[in-house]
């Protein structure tokens, strides 16, 4: 719900939390409604409060916002918008400066919404890898318990997509920025839904994207280095403290016993507001101990004890790595009080789009597993977990990695690669604004450095192409490409990782995103 408030509420509410710097309205402006607020110029209309905010913004999109109607903005520098009757005249909209912008879009979205998070049940999930699989669990076994209680579906922010009764749309950030995040709130409650699973990303923890928001119930799943770069984490204790955060907005903290960290995890969620912290993992002595793993013919079978009852769990997901994933939603769900058939069914059922997703090749007997891994501690549960699972495998990667972000990645995930993979594809991954050359030839250096064997093909679908029919020539029983193209040789059955885009449908290039095919388009097309 939209609360209807005067801009003077805006101010008094942005000068008691300190961040005025200085106020240009006048008397009569203080009393006009707030009827929109936004950063978008785009969608600014009548009884705009208009946030400057971001590297790339530029006073046209404040320029566009007053002529669309906009009453008002809100930056941390002062801007003069030309007369729209008197194009070489400038003037002053009435404006806000404040010295933090984030936290100032964090609190404004937080009042015009009407705090909107109060009316859910949010779950929040942290972590390095596994985010959005813990997502999805989570998402998969409310719906499957809501279903059987008459209650509406729940509400997804993830990082592969959302939806929240009103908007259903691909993502293009992990956690939305404070303003849509709000709004994301408020549009689940105005549908009816009552339950909210999202995943939590360190940028939004450091940047206030889910400032004044308290979760439910927190979960933190694990810590690796990841994310450090001049424009991200200046460094691990940087990435680290932003993760912790998460603990100090939670109700219910649940902490994963299994990962790096634990104990200073463990500890800041007793010391911050939380009112109960349980403890999940493979390790006796879990409040929720998961214990005689074993594979299935459908996936993964495992027990888990809780309150000294034991159940009996079956994933139809692939990747050993994924108990520590189910073991989290079902720690979530537990706290929630959701009962123990929903959670087994939803783990049973649930499916992640992009994430671990099969397919064959039926003549050949390739197979391409796609998956969003794109950080070291994925990659290396994505590759041993393989590595194992199909050993008679030829292993082949195909990735690339996102430009001016996570910079560590370019050598980190070639030595995983190069490690595991007998041939490296290296492609296009997001390269954003800087070249795209440039990042695939420091890829494709550090796979050689490390022994691996990197061919660069900066197309993507040609590359996915290119290793599946190099795969299906090896299956054959004839050698690819070389002097010894078309000779006989032995034959050998092909695992084709790809990762990074799962099922995403664009590539940003430059500052825009650009419409393609997934990866699972590309790959259905190139194995019939």
């Amino acid at each position: 719900m939209i609360r209807t408030l005067r801009l003077k509420d805006y101010l008094i509410a942005l000068q008691k939390a300190n961040l005025v710097v200085s106020a240009q309205i006048s008397a009569e402006k203080q009393e006009l409604e707030v009827k929109q607020l936004t950063f978008d110029s785009q969608e600014a209309g009548e009884g705009c409060l208009f946030v400057c905010k971001g590297a790339h913004f530029k006073a046209q999109y404040l320029q566009d916002a007053c002529a669309k109607g906009a009453i008002c903005y809100v930056s941390e520098v002062p801007y003069e918008v030309a007369a729209a009757d008197c194009k070489d005249v400038a003037v002053s909209p009435a404006s806000i400066l404040v010295s933090d912008i984030r936290k100032a879009m964090a609190l404004l979205g937080n009042l015009f919404y009407d705090e909107p998070w109060r009316r859910l049940h949010t779950i929040g999930v942290t972590g390095t890898k596994g985010k959005s699989t813990t997502v999805y669990y989570i998402r998969q076994i409310l719906d499957c318990w809501l279903e059987k209680e008459g209650q509406k579906e729940s509400a997804v922010l993830s990082g592969i997509d959302v939806y929240d009764g009103v908007v259903c749309e691909e993502s293009h950030l992990t956690t939305p920025e404070a303003i849509p995040l709000q709004r994301h709130f408020a549009n689940a409650a105005e549908s009816g839904m009552e339950y909210l699973e999202m995943e939590v990303s360190s940028q939004a923890l450091k940047y206030d994207r889910t400032a004044g928001v308290t979760f439910e119930v927190g979960a933190f799943l694990n810590i690796g280095e990841d994310h450090i770069s001049p424009i991200e984490h200046p460094d691990f204790d940087d990435y680290f403290d932003s993760k912790l955060r998460l603990m100090d907005q939670c109700r219910i903290a649940c902490v994963n016993g299994d990962c790096n960290h634990f104990e200073e995890i463990y500890s800041r969620a007793q010391d911050s507001k939380a009112e109960k912290v349980i403890a999940f993992g493979q390790k006796p002595g879990m409040d929720l101990y998961g214990h005689h793993l074993r594979k299935t013919e459908q996936g993964i079978a495992f027990q888990a004890d809780w309150q000294g009852k034991t159940m009996d769990i079956e994933l139809t997901m692939p990747g050993l790595f994924n108990i520590e994933n189910a073991l989290a939603a079902m720690a979530c769900c537990l706290a929630l009080g959701v009962s123990e058939e929903a959670i087994k069914e939803g783990l049973y059922s649930a499916r992640v789009p992009g994430r671990m997703e099969p397919f064959y090749g039926k003549e050949s007997g390739t197979m391409v597993l796609v998956d969003y891994a794109h950080n070291r501690m994925s990659f290396e549960k994505l590759f041993s977990s393989c590595r194992e699972e199909y050993p008679e495998h030829r292993i082949v990667a195909i990735y690339g990695c996102p430009g001016k972000k996570a910079l560590a990645r370019r050598w980190e995930l070639a030595e995983v690669a190069a490690n595991y993979a007998e041939k490296v594809y290296v492609t296009e991954e997001d390269h954003g604004e800087e070249d795209l050359t440039e990042i695939c030839v420091q890829i494709a250096s550090n796979v050689l450095k490390y022994g691996g064997t990197p061919e660069i093909i900066e197309d993507r679908e040609l590359a996915i192409k290119e290793a599946i029919e190099e795969a299906a020539s090896l299956a054959a029983g004839t050698v690819y490409s070389g002097p010894d193209a078309g000779k006989a040789c032995k034959p050998v059955k092909t695992l084709i990782l790809l990762t990074g885009k799962g099922r995403e449908t664009r590539q940003k290039r430059g500052t825009k995103y650009i419409d393609c095919a997934s990866d699972v388009e590309i790959v259905e097309q190139y194995l019939k």
